[in-house]
C-alpha cells in the first residue's frame, strides 16, 4: 500500500472524518498480523460500510476504535480524538454494538433498558424511563418491552441491543455484524433502522462480511483482505471502478455459450436460460448478429452494471460471501 505524500492532510484533522486511522496496525502474541497499516477515513454522515470476509480484521479494528485493545502501531482518531486516550470523551457520544448484546434473559426487554442506563454515569436518572421507552419505540419493540429478553427472537435482541447503544444521543453508531445469524425479515428490520438513523444525522460504521448488505444500505465502503486495506471511497464509485457483464436471455445456452467463446468473450457461463460473460469490445449489435447467424434464439441481450462483488474480484482476484 502507499504511504500518504508529506503534504497529504491528516484526516483526523478534519471536522468532517469521524473516524479517521494512519497505519493503524496490531499484531498478537506470536506474530499474527490481524490488522496491517489501516489507513481508513470515514465521513460525518455517512453510513460507512466496513467489508470483508471473516478473519479480515474487521472485528480487531472496532476493537481498537473503541479503546478496548491498544494498538501494536499507529494511530486512531474518533470524533477528532486519538484513541485510546480520550475514550472517556469520545465514548459517550459513540453507540457500539460488537459481537451481539449482551443481555439479561430473566429481566425484560424494558428492565435491560434501565439496567445499561443505571450504569452510564452520564445518563441522568430523573428522565431515564422516558429515555428507554423513546429507545423502545425507535426500534420497534414498544409492543414487546414487557416480555422477558430470554424470549425475544434473535432480530428482537439484536433491535434490543441497538436500543441500548440510542438510549443517549450519538453521533456515531458502530454496529458489528448487526445481521449476523438474522432470518430475511429481521435483516430487513435492521437495515431500514440503519437508514433511519443517517436520515437523522448519525453517522453509522457497519461492519459485515456480506456484499449486498453494504450495498443496500451504505453511502461508503471500505474492503479489507487479510488484515490489508484494498480500496475505500463512495460505493457509487467502487462498483464503477469494474466492468459489468454481458448477459444473455436464450433458451439455447450451451450454443451461445460457444459462440460467445469464438467471438473472444472472456469468462462466459451458461445457467439455465442465462449466459454471462465479460463485456465485448465488439459493438453489442454485432455479438446478437452473431448469435443469430448461429441459430440461437436470442430473448434479450445486455450489459448489467458492475456490482459492489464485481469489484471485489477485480480487486483481490478472490470470490465473497454475497449473501451469507
Amino acid at each position: 500500500m502507499d504511504e500518504p505524500s508529506a503534504t497529504q492532510p491528516d484526516p483526523g484533522d478534519a471536522p468532517a472524518s469521524v473516524i479517521a486511522t494512519r497505519g493503524l496496525t496490531k499484531r498478537y502474541r506470536g506474530g499474527q498480523l490481524a490488522v496491517d497499516g489501516l489507513d481508513l477515513t470515514v465521513p460525518a454522515g455517512s453510513v460507512f460500510g466496513f467489508l470483508g470476509p471473516n478473519g479480515s480484521g474487521k472485528t480487531t479494528t472496532i476493537r481498537m476504535l473503541m479503546g478496548l485493545i491498544e494498538p501494536t502501531a499507529g494511530t486512531a482518531r474518533v470524533l477528532g480524538h486519538p484513541m485510546p486516550r480520550s475514550a472517556r470523551t469520545v465514548l459517550p457520544q459513540v453507540g457500539a454494538l460488537i459481537e451481539g448484546p449482551a443481555l439479561y434473559g430473566f429481566l425484560s426487554g424494558r428492565d435491560n433498558l434501565l439496567r445499561y442506563d443505571a450504569a452510564d454515569p452520564t445518563a441522568d436518572p430523573r428522565t431515564r424511563k422516558a429515555r428507554v421507552a423513546a429507545a423502545l419505540d425507535r426500534v420497534g419493540l414498544a409492543a414487546a418491552a414487557g416480555k422477558k429478553a430470554k424470549a425475544y427472537s434473535l432480530g428482537m435482541k439484536q433491535r434490543l441491543g441497538l436500543a441500548a447503544a440510542l438510549l443517549q444521543p450519538r453521533r456515531l453508531l458502530v454496529l458489528d455484524e448487526p445481521t449476523n445469524g438474522l432470518d430475511p425479515q429481521g435483516m430487513r428490520e435492521i437495515r431500514t433502522l440503519v437508514r433511519e438513523l443517517a436520515a437523522d444525522g448519525t453517522t453509522v460504521f457497519l461492519s459485515s462480511h456480506l456484499l449486498d448488505e453494504i450495498e443496500q444500505v451504505c453511502t461508503h465502503a471500505a474492503v479489507m483482505a487479510q488484515g490489508r486495506l484494498v480500496t475505500q471511497g463512495a460505493v457509487a464509485d467502487l462498483a464503477a471502478g469494474a466492468r459489468g457483464r454481458l448477459v444473455v436471455t436464450t433458451p439455447d445456452g450451451a450454443e451461445a455459450a460457444r459462440v460467445l467463446k469464438e467471438l473472444g468473450v472472456g469468462d462466459v457461463t451458461a445457467d439455465g436460460e442465462r449466459v454471462t460473460g465479460e463485456p465485448p469490445e465488439r459493438d453489442l449489435a454485432e455479438v446478437t448478429a452473431a448469435l443469430v447467424a448461429a441459430g440461437v434464439r436470442v430473448r434479450g441481450l445486455t450489459v448489467e452494471r458492475a456490482s459492489l462483488e464485481d469489484a471485489f474480484v477485480a480487486l483481490t482476484g478472490e470470490g465473497f460471501d454475497v449473501a451469507g
